[in-house]
């Protein structure tokens, strides 16, 4: 939105014109979504703390007895810095900032009516495994759809294989089929992930930096060409979104950090995943989120096998799932899983960033 009066105003006085530049406005983008978070969040913390708070596996770790009680929902916080930042320093004329907000939002409000039902209602049960994954097809369909669609040149719809320039995959329609399970399967994973305080958010930042730095590489035609990576000409202005997601994500780990103070939920969680996802399939660099967030899909290859194992065996691979809570009933303290995971994945980000360069 102030691209356009800033525009306007530079009319006037050419200084407006430094708000043109793409690389400002991710970076007011960043800080408006951190203050927004800072100011919402102490209000939305005593607000949320009315109500009975995230319900705890009885199953779990001891350790998370004393968590009971303390407030959930807070990604809703996260959804609104990220829109408020996004909508006043992004384009919004540019169609793929719409599709990402849209994804944001749809997934936010799967995840709302879920922890609704079991935070306000007092229903245990929220939405059922069946409603949500109904709810999570429609959208992801709807999203990748949208972006098949809208699609102008072929690589918008290839799939791009990291360390191989000359290699790219026409989906056609299996676009929209892959586009969707990117999508959904990535809201999923996140969601699995949030199960510790902070384990979610730091690595979800760090990949949304990350793609956030893609999408503006690939939207500029210059760098582009220098990387061997398509150009797609507008995929720039979701850099702004990525930013907003940094930002909100700082600020939200202020409140969610060991001992948190709130929880994300699947408000939170689901809207994220989702997020990083489209973000990904907009950038054409789906294979290399699956790089950079492999804390997120070890998370779940664990729940898969540990189910699969506990059918066909009646053992369990695990001593719990997800991954996290196997390390914490093997006795390792909550901040060491937490902070071994973010550096994981600060490694696995600097090694899909190397996919860049190395073609």
């Amino acid at each position: 939105m102030l691209v356009t009066v800033t525009a306007y105003l530079a009319q006037f006085y050419s200084g407006f014109n430094v708000f043109q530049y793409l690389t400002l406005r991710v970076i007011l983008g960043v800080l408006t979504a951190l203050v927004i978070a800072f100011m919402v969040g102490p209000v939305m913390i005593r607000y949320l703390g009315r109500y009975q708070g995230q319900p705890i596996r009885d199953d779990g770790p001891q350790t998370h007895l004393v968590k009971a009680g303390t407030p959930t929902m807070g990604g809703g916080l996260i959804i609104i810095a990220m829109a408020i930042s996004t909508f006043l320093w992004s384009d919004l004329t540019n169609f793929y900032v719409w599709v990402a907000l849209a994804t944001l939002l749809m997934f936010g409000a799967i995840g709302f009516v879920d922890d609704y039902r079991k935070i306000v209602k007092q229903d245990p049960k929220g939405l059922s495994a069946k409603e949500k994954y109904g709810y999570q097809t429609a959208a992801g369909f709807f999203i990748a759809i949208a972006l098949y669609i809208a699609a102008d040149i072929p690589a918008e719809t290839q799939l791009i294989v990291p360390f191989f320039k000359e290699i790219a995959i026409d989906m056609g329609l299996m676009f929209i089929i892959f586009s969707y399970l990117v999508i959904v399967g990535s809201s999923n994973a996140v969601n699995l992930t949030d199960g510790l305080d902070g384990l979610a958010i730091m690595p979800t930042v760090l990949v949304g930096g990350a793609l956030g730095i893609f999408a503006y590489v690939t939207g500029h035609v210059n760098f582009a060409e220098y990387l061997s990576i398509p150009y797609i000409q507008g995929v720039g202005e979701v850099a702004i979104f990525c930013g907003a997601m940094v930002g909100a994500g700082l600020g939200f780990l202020w409140f969610n950090t060991y001992p948190a103070q709130v929880f994300m939920g699947d408000v939170g969680a689901l809207s994220l995943g989702a997020a990083l996802g489209v973000v990904a399939v907009i950038t054409r660099q789906e294979l290399v989120l699956f790089i950079m967030g492999g804390v997120f899909v070890v998370e779940t290859l664990s729940v898969v096998i540990q189910v699969i194992s506990f059918k066909l065996t009646g053992r369990r691979v695990f001593r719990m799932a997800p991954l996290h809570h196997h390390y914490e009933l093997k006795g390792w303290a909550e901040p060491k899983i937490i902070v071994r995971f973010w550096i994981i994945t600060l490694i696995l980000v600097l090694f899909g960033l190397a996919t860049l360069k190395i073609r």
